[in-house]
């Protein structure tokens, strides 16, 4: 059969449930999860198979309206997601609706020229009468080529929408090797599973005011791999509440990021994890490029 290849720009509200989408059509882990909205900064690619399908998904951050450097760097990162897409698919969830944050991302993508496609997600908590009535209403504002919907979470309706993507997507030599999952490399997925630890143990108590900087990632002679890491704070009492007492959170985050890191990339993992406050952290050019976001003005 004659090779497909496309881009799939996968764009929507914080919390719509795009990682957990993203995952569920490769097949496996590639981006960070968490109950923590706008917990994804930096687009990201997860690379699916459907037959002789190619699907370059862009995990993009989550569009709203930005307030600080770091907010606006993500909305452009998400908006920059979309250039070149072979089709953008617009991911609402389904149970909040169609909120007013999302009436100026209806507007926007109903202006492009880009194919786009609704993936109503999280069916499964969803009475059936308001996912025909928001079916309906998309239909009305967006005139999308199609509605699917799916469950991330249970992975109800994922291989009839991974099937749908493949079947429009172009023909086409395949961009990455057949084994491969995502184009992030090493030290940033490093990074990313730390910080999703940080959100998921201390969702409640952590702002969102915290970022991971990989400062050294050293391959071992025996094939392990020594991470160093910078968890970075603005103030002494967000860092207080990272260690934890007698430094047993930070123990804690550690033990189950290496624990999910070790077999993500397949080698034993030393993993050593620093806080340090920063103020300004925000306001710093260097993190910007290391977490792979552009600096805006």
């Amino acid at each position: 059969m004659t090779e497909k290849c496309g881009l799939v720009a996968v764009v929507g509200a914080p919390n719509a449930g795009k990682s957990t989408l993203v995952n569920a059509l490769v097949g496996q882990k590639v981006a960070i999860v968490s109950p923590k909205a706008q917990t994804t900064r930096v687009r990201l690619m997860g690379i699916a198979l459907a037959g002789p399908a190619q699907l370059l998904l862009v995990d993009t951050p989550g569009i709203f309206d930005p307030k600080r450097r770091l907010d606006r760097a993500m909305v452009a990162a998400a908006w920059e997601g979309t250039s070149d897409a072979d089709l953008i698919a617009l991911v609402i969830d389904a149970k909040t609706g169609l909120t007013a944050r999302l009436a100026p991302l209806i507007e926007a993508l109903a202006k492009r020229r880009e194919p786009t496609c609704v993936i109503l997600n999280k069916v499964d908590v969803t009475p059936k009468e308001k996912l025909l009535a928001l079916a309906a209403e998309l239909h009305a504002r967006l005139a999308p080529e199609a509605i699917l919907m799916v469950s991330a979470a249970t992975g109800d309706g994922i291989a009839d929408l991974k099937q749908w993507l493949a079947d429009r997507m172009p023909e086409g030599p395949w961009h990455f090797p057949e084994d491969q999952v995502s184009d992030a490399t090493d030290r940033m997925l490093a990074a990313e599973v730390t910080r999703e630890q940080l959100y998921l143990q201390l969702h409640a108590e952590l702002p969102y005011a915290c970022a991971v900087e990989t400062e050294k990632y050293e391959e071992r002679g025996d094939g392990s791999v020594a991470i160093h890491q910078q968890i970075l704070v603005a103030r002494d009492s967000q860092k207080a509440i990272v260690l934890g007492a007698r430094g047993a959170r930070l123990k804690e985050i550690g033990s189950r990021a290496r624990a999910e890191l070790a077999p993500l990339l397949g080698r034993t993992v030393h993993l050593f994890l620093h806080v340090k406050v920063k103020p300004d952290w925000e306001e710093d050019r260097g993190l910007y490029r290391e977490i792979g976001l552009d600096w805006v003005e």
